[in-house]
């Protein structure tokens, strides 16, 4: 029962106002209870409306709020995300984008490039490109530029698969595939294709999807084998992966990113067996990677048996946003999708959040029974900040006439954002943070660090918050 401090004195006034009225006029005890009914009634019935108020939501965003951050979100896509990118990081002798930049977007001379990386570019620019008609003419040339990239340099023509990273002269710096980087090639070609209907990039996205079925796919224990060699078997040796999984194991890391692959490849080639490898992933990740109540198992044996690993708050709350957003693509309102990712985002907050300043932080040790234990790693990582804004105000369309706790959490979450990872000197946003808003980081670009994660996040955020203002009353 929910009681005030003034409905607590309330209750212990009438309580002695009872024991003085029965010492001083003698009565029955009917008599008495008749007395005090009205004034107990009053007190419960304040008390009950305090609880109501307590627990009901606060008053909602008005349509200005929204409309108000929408356009300080695409502000913040066009000056730190895409104006840092494109075309500044157009590599004109070697094809692609030059991958490695310092703290003040000077860059340095490293001439490979990265299936990650260069496939994020790819992403990006297309969507950009969508979402905005009038500057199109430079980002369908910044993502025809990638899926070019993706085709002449990082595909390998012999045994079919991405590598995950050549040299200058096209060379493999590794041959083997990892399926990790495979997954964001697929990826990048089918948003490039959405947004330039060039029939061979589609083309080149569905020989990289077979070719995933032929080498990679588990029929006996679904999803797919995350280390492909150059005979095209599964490596069985030193075959640890780049998201940390060990030789045979299967990862949360690339099971997520072969769901969102396969989604999006989906979304523009409708294919009977795609659709069916979107629902096998779908229904992987929501039913053996995800866990009550509400966190990813990260490393697998090839069967799905689970292996102790810690909790990944970005992780979790990226995954429940690529959960949803494949059902949706199967037409699918999916319950357990949406429980999972409620959850996901409830567990993240309650274990992973600063109540203080806003922001996610990295990562937990977490036990069998969802309780994070201890190893806090407090830093905050551009991607995991970017993903957590995406999925509180996802979790507020669904949730926020339940309650405000998600849009006044999304609220948090941008302020930490635009006051601390934002570099307000040299642009762009800073890939770590320490807890307290020190920048911690030593470059603005690498390999792993690019624009797709903070660009996704801008880009779905705003979008969402122009529809939410269009449904205010």
């Amino acid at each position: 029962m929910c009681v005030t401090e003034n409905q607590f004195s309330l209750t212990r006034a009438a309580s002695m106002e009872r024991r003085r009225v029965k010492k001083e006029i003698p009565m029955s005890k009917p008599m008495i209870v008749n007395c005090l009914l009205p004034a107990v009634a009053a007190i419960l019935a304040s008390c009950a409306a305090a609880c109501l108020a307590a627990d009901a939501p606060s008053t909602l965003p008005t349509k200005e709020t929204y409309l108000r951050i929408a356009a300080e979100a695409e502000a913040n896509l066009q000056k730190e995300i895409l104006q840092k990118f494109f075309p500044v990081t157009v590599d004109e002798q070697g094809g692609g984008f030059y991958e490695n930049y310092a703290l003040d977007w000077t860059r340095s001379n490293s001439p490979n490039k990265s299936i990650v990386y260069q496939s994020r570019l790819t992403w990006t620019s297309a969507e950009a490109a969508i979402r905005f008609p009038a500057q199109s003419t430079l980002y369908l040339a910044m993502t025809r530029r990638g899926a070019a990239c993706l085709a002449d340099k990082l595909w390998d023509n012999t045994g079919g698969g991405f590598y995950w990273q050549v040299g200058p002269n096209g060379q493999p710096i590794s041959t083997t595939k990892q399926m990790y980087g495979h997954s964001f090639g697929i990826y990048s070609l089918a948003a490039s294709f959405k947004a330039t209907h060039d029939p061979a990039t589609l083309d080149l996205a569905k020989k990289a999807f077979l070719w995933l079925e032929e080498h990679s796919h588990d029929s006996v224990n679904k999803g797919y084998i995350e280390n492909i060699g150059p005979d095209g078997k599964p490596v069985t040796r030193g075959g640890a992966s780049a998201v940390g999984g060990a030789t045979g194991q299967k990862t949360m890391n690339t099971s997520i990113h072969l769901l969102e692959a396969l989604t999006a490849l989906y979304q523009v080639w409708p294919d009977p067996l795609l659709k069916t490898r979107v629902q096998e992933m779908l229904g992987i990740c929501r039913d053996k990677v995800f866990t009550e109540p509400g966190y990813l198992i990260q490393f697998f044996s090839a069967d799905w048996q689970r292996t102790t690993s810690p909790d990944s708050f970005g992780h979790d709350v990226e995954s429940g946003f690529l959960m949803v957003e494949a059902a949706d693509a199967l037409g699918q309102d999916d319950p357990q999708a949406w429980t999972a990712a409620r959850h996901l985002v409830d567990h993240a907050l309650q274990y992973g959040w600063d109540n203080q300043l806003g922001g996610l932080y990295d990562s937990g040790a977490i036990n069998p029974q969802g309780v994070v234990t201890g190893n806090l790693r407090t830093e905050k990582i551009w991607w995991v900040e970017a993903e957590m804004l995406n999925a509180l105000l996802l979790q507020h369309e669904r949730n926020g006439k339940e309650t405000t706790k998600y849009w006044d959490a999304f609220v948090k979450e941008w302020d930490w954002i635009t006051k601390y990872q934002i570099d307000h000197k040299d642009g762009g946003w800073w890939p770590t943070v320490q807890a307290d808003g020190a920048p911690a980081s030593k470059v603005k670009a690498d390999m792993w660090t690019e624009s797709y994660h903070q660009g996704r996040a801008m880009l779905n955020v705003s979008a969402r918050l122009r529809k939410l203002a269009a449904e205010v009353k």
